[in-house]
């Protein structure tokens, strides 16, 4: 295991809870639109934003 100083720490939180927000916000996006080719690409954009979250985290373990 890696031990990350605070910064790197803080810095990795903050990313993580960034991509967190994108993935809300994509959804959220998906959801609202109308267009199917749109809508696909909102959903796959979001669920890439959760995939490097989680990517992220099992840096925190």
């Amino acid at each position: 295991m890696t031990h990350l100083n605070q910064m790197e720490l803080q810095n990795l939180r903050h990313l993580i809870g960034s991509h967190e927000t994108a993935a809300k916000k994509l959804e959220t996006y998906a959801q609202q639109c109308q267009d199917p080719e749109f809508k696909s690409m909102f959903q796959q954009s979001a669920q890439s934003a959760r995939n490097t979250k989680q990517k992220l985290a099992s840096f925190l373990q």
